[in-house]
Parts: C-alpha cells; structure tokens; sequence
C-alpha cells in the first residue's frame, strides 16, 4: 500500500534528500538484472559490468583517478573502514566532526576550530612541534551543521610534509560543490547517495592506490576483500544513476544557492541582527544555521512543525537526544546560544514557495518568542 506523504516544506536535506525521479527510474530497471556480480556466466558479467560502470562514474565526479572505490552502506560505514582500516599509529581529528569519526577515531589527538567554523591552520602546524605525528588526520570537507567548508588542500599539504596520511568525510560535500580528491591532496574519501536524492543505504570509501588498510569483515573477496559480502547492486545503481543525474543539471547549484540567499536575505532583513553561524566563511550552497533568540530549538522545530515546516536542530544522528551541539560550542559559543539554534538546509526538489513559508514561518515564530508570549515561558536572552 502506498503511503501518502505529509505536505510539510522538507527542508531538512542535510538529514537526507527526497529521491530524485530518475534514481527510481534506474533502480527500477536494475532490480530486472539477474544474477550475482561475483559469478562467471553472462548475468552475473552483466551486473558485474554496472557495478564498473558505477565505479567509474564515481571517480569521475570526484577526480579519484589512480583510486578503488569500495561500495559501502553509507558514509558512518566509510568513515569506520578508514579509520578502523589503519591499525598503525594514532589519528587526529578536527572537533567539528561527524559523530561516526570522532568515535571510531583511537588515541585521537583533536584539531581546533576558530569562531567561523574553519580548522586554525596555525595551530595546526603547531601541534607537530609539540607531540608525535599521527600516522592519519581525519578532516570533513563540508560540516553538515553549518556548511563551513574545511581548507582541505592546506590541511593535506601540512600532513604530507610530517608523513600523515589523510581522511575525508566528504558526505555533505557530494554534489553541491565541485570535489577534485587529487587537487585536495586527500588519501581517503567518504561519501553518501542520499544526502543528495540517491537511495539510503549506499556509500562509498574511495582509497589512493598506495593506500594500505584492512577489512573490517571477514568473509570474501568482494570490493578488494575490504567489504565481503555481494554487493548491494541496485542500491549503488541508484547512486551511480544520482550522480548522473546531477551532472544532467547544470543550473542546479546556482538555483539552490540564489535560494539559500533570498532566505537569508528576508530573515536578515525582518531581524539585521539575526545571526547565521559560519556565514564568514565558504560554506556550501544549501545549508542555513541560524540561532532564533528566546526559543529552544527542539521548540523550534516542533512549532515550525505545526507550521509546515520541516527542519532540524543539529546532526539528524543526534536526533532524540537532548544534548547542545559540539559542532558550535567547538566554534567558542556558549551553550545557551547553541541550543537556540537550528539548521535550514535545502536542496533540489526545494522550490521558491518553500523559501516563502518557511521564512514567513521563521519571522512570525521569532517574533512571538521576542515578545515573550510563545507560550507565555519564554522570554528575550
């Protein structure tokens, strides 16, 4: 029986994104392919085909040449088959990270961020002078709380020099900003489908050639005996088919960012002191963290809820749970500051009409807390 979706405006893409048509289209047409991948006869060669087709189309979007790509089940897997994966040495990580590398990361040693989210590449090359190099350093392109974007070509160069190798999460980043992993000078890179409309449950751990790690499954030689098990083929179609589809529309990341503009424009221009964390620095092109004065955000997202408006407060990882984001205190804000905040995030199925709502909703529920009559509790901080 088909489910009938609520009308709520989805903001809430950094959570995850609505499947994009023509990724059904495609999982639809490989759920006709018969066969297992790892056999011999013409079915299995046929889906073994796709999958090396889906492959390529990977290393392509992200200019991974020289590199194997290891078909996971999402980016919190990635992200523990590269850090569990290198059983020498200890790891360092920035303190802004997702959830799933900072606690898969052993004998961690943490990198500071400054007050507009971005790793202090000073203090940084300070902490070789002081202690012993990490043999890896873990650092995401993209935060998916406020979008900064991490200086990732400075971050790799450093490590190189003192012989670290280097991890990105580049899960937020997929598809809404340009991705070169050679240009970026990273070792390992971690990815996602359905932060970008692809299908839930299907990543990938793309890994330099001369990069050595080991498998946290045993039991076959499947994905360069690092990921045992027949691989989940009609999922990676779809993700194959996502990237494809993203490439088809070109005017997509211009459209989402005008969008993002006019949303911060009109909060901006109904409150010119409201503040939108990491709004100093590159950020993608989707993603609004904004504080709403005299609220909490858990009461936030319910009220804009029953406004028909859905978005999040903080990582969708850490969702139920009642604790301030690590990701805004790391950038020095206090706690009470943190948990008035919530994260905006857009993406391609968002339209005009949703930006209308949803800043309409935001200034009217702002308000009310500014007047202290939103339930008669809160009052102006």
């Amino acid at each position: 029986m088909t489910r009938k979706l609520n009308t709520n405006r989805y903001l809430d893409y950094n959570a995850s994104a609505p499947i994009r048509p023509n990724v059904i289209s495609a999982m639809q047409e490989a759920m006709h392919l018969v066969g297992n991948p790892s056999s011999v006869h013409k079915h299995g060669r046929e889906v073994s085909k796709s999958l090396a087709e889906a492959r390529d189309i990977l290393t392509e979007t992200v200019g991974a040449k020289n590199s194997r790509v290891i078909f996971t089940s999402g980016g919190t897997e990635s992200n523990n088959l590269a850090l569990h994966g290198r059983k020498i040495g200890t790891t360092m990580v920035s303190d802004i990270e997702h959830d799933s590398v900072l606690f898969a990361a052993d004998a961690q040693h943490r990198i500071s961020v400054n007050l507009d989210g971005v790793v202090d590449l000073t203090r940084f090359e300070e902490i070789f002078s002081r202690r012993t190099s990490p043999s890896l350093i873990s650092v995401m392109l993209a935060n998916n709380e406020t979008g900064v974007i991490q200086p990732l070509h400075e971050i790799s160069s450093i490590a190189h020099h003192h012989g670290c190798l280097v991890h990105c999460d580049g899960v937020q980043a997929l598809g809404k900003m340009d991705i070169n992993m050679s240009d970026l000078g990273v070792d390992l890179l971690s990815l996602s489908a359905h932060k970008i409309g692809g299908p839930k449950g299907v990543g990938a751990l793309i890994i330099s050639d001369n990069v050595k790690i080991g498998p946290q499954l045993i039991g076959g030689g499947q994905e360069y005996s690092l990921r045992p098990g027949t691989e989940n083929f009609i999922s990676i179609s779809g993700f194959a088919a996502t990237l494809a589809d993203i490439q088809a529309q070109a005017e997509e990341i211009s459209r989402i960012s005008t969008m993002r503009s006019n949303l911060e424009n009109k909060l901006r221009k109904a409150f010119p002191d409201v503040e939108v964390f990491g709004r100093n620095s590159p950020r993608l092109i989707n993603t609004t963290c904004v504080r709403m004065r005299g609220l909490p955000a858990e009461t936030q997202v319910i009220a804009l809820d029953l406004a028909g408006i859905s978005v999040s407060a903080g990582s969708a990882c850490s969702s139920g749970k009642v604790t301030t984001s690590h990701v805004l205190k790391a950038m020095g804000l206090s706690s009470a500051i943190a948990n008035e905040t919530i994260r905006i995030s857009i993406g391609w199925g968002t339209t005009d009409d949703d930006i209308a709502s949803a800043t309409k909703a935001w200034i009217e529920l702002q308000e009310k807390a500014l007047l202290g009559d939103f339930l008669g509790e809160h009052q102006t901080t």
